[in-house]
């Protein structure tokens, strides 16, 4: 990880390229299609994938560091792919302990599938432990699924529906099941997406509600089936840990873009009063170094815990208090330097078309990402309290 380079699967043309899309998609309100395509290209929707399987065999570090690189450029391609690679991450932190249930993941991006997250249900504030999508088992081991997914991610484009069900008719549920659920032609009436994704912010990730009437994943696409509620499954851990990592990567990414433009800003703009640029001005000095001494902490944090998940290391039960925080650190800061960089900026800043107003409104998706803030003050107060007492 020491000597990695990103600009070797995201080189400065393929970024230019897609930073110059980025304003195009959120003002015309489009999914980047160019985008993926060019990122198909370069093998980066592969890059998790190990190398004897058709990838890169990049691990969750070198991951997270395209990803900030990328968000830098375009947040909300970022945010759309890093849903992709949620699922890929996932397959390698299983494979790294020994379990090979989401090899066809592997294989699947490989050859160029598209894997949305089909997780987030509206008013379910038990994620992973609980669902409201009804997993109805079939006789050949496989499930339909009847519900409503919101905020999927790569809507217009994903081939492949990772998702999850509860199963309360089995005789040894009620059970979550994880499974996937391919898009085909004959389909498309047990899966309907919505064209409902008008947001403030992160308008090119087109992360529209899907809509599941008995949506068939076969056997061979049946993940896991687990017991509601927490969990110890390595897969609970496995899509929490790379999720959170790389969600607070595009958050870092976006961070850093809003320090570099205003650095570039406080460069420029000169005062009328002293006839000096504002990076002379002490107050604009302070902001920036405040945003710099936020900022600075963020990328040490990830690539540490990351490189953990990487190699296996034991945390114990301190593992989802160290992820859900470092998601809540990354966001909130990213969104306090976001603030900063506008007021460095001044007026300019306010027009729709500037790439800051933007930022100020991608940044804010943030917080309505899993952790939360209030789940994950939560986690953290169990992991230092202990539980409240009943």
């Amino acid at each position: 990880m020491s000597d990695f380079d990103p600009t070797a699967y995201l080189p400065d043309d393929l970024i230019e390229r897609i930073r110059e899309r980025a304003p195009i998609h959120d003002r015309e309100n489009t999914f980047p299609v160019a985008d993926l395509a060019d990122l198909r290209d370069a093998g980066y929707l592969s890059v998790l994938v190990p190398i004897e399987l058709g990838g890169a065999g990049l691990g969750l570090a070198e991951a997270s560091a395209l990803q900030q690189r990328l968000a830098g450029a375009a947040p909300a391609t970022a945010l759309a792919v890093n849903m992709h690679l949620v699922w890929t991450g996932v397959a390698r932190v299983l494979a790294d302990r020994g379990i090979d249930d989401l090899r066809f993941v592997q294989e699947g991006a490989a050859a160029g599938e598209v894997f949305a997250f089909g997780i987030s249900e509206a008013g379910n504030d038990l994620v992973l432990f609980g669902s409201g999508t009804d997993a109805s088992p079939a006789a050949d081991g496989g499930y339909a699924f009847t519900g409503t997914k919101i905020f999927t991610s790569l809507a217009p484009v994903w081939t492949q529906l990772g998702l999850h069900g509860l199963d309360t008719s089995s005789p040894d549920g009620p059970k979550m099941v994880y499974a996937f659920v391919p898009r085909s032609e004959e389909d498309a009436g047990r899966v309907v997406t919505r064209d409902d994704w008008d947001t403030l912010g992160m308008r090119g990730t087109q992360s529209r509600t899907t809509e599941l009437r008995g949506a068939v994943a076969p056997a061979a696409r049946v993940a896991r089936r687990i017991d509601p509620g927490p969990n110890p499954d390595p897969l609970v851990f496995a899509i929490f840990s790379v999720f959170e990592i790389l969600l607070a990567s595009v958050y870092t990414g976006i961070a850093r873009r809003a320090l570099d433009l205003a650095v570039d800003a406080a460069g420029r703009r000169r005062s009328k009063r002293t006839g000096k640029p504002y990076s002379q001005d002490p107050d604009i000095r302070w902001r920036i170094a405040g945003m710099a001494l936020a900022y600075d902490a963020l990328p040490p944090q990830l690539k540490a815990l990351a490189r953990d998940v990487d190699t296996v290391a034991d945390h114990g039960p301190r593992w989802f208090s160290l992820l859900a925080g470092l998601k809540h650190r990354a966001v909130t800061s990213a969104k306090d330097i976001v603030d900063e960089a506008v007021l460095v900026a001044g007026g300019a800043s306010y027009f729709a078309s500037n790439e800051l107003a933007r930022l100020y409104r991608d940044v804010l998706a943030g917080v309505f990402h899993p952790s939360d803030p209030e789940s994950a003050h939560s986690t953290v107060a169990t992991a230092w309290l202990g539980p409240i007492e009943d």
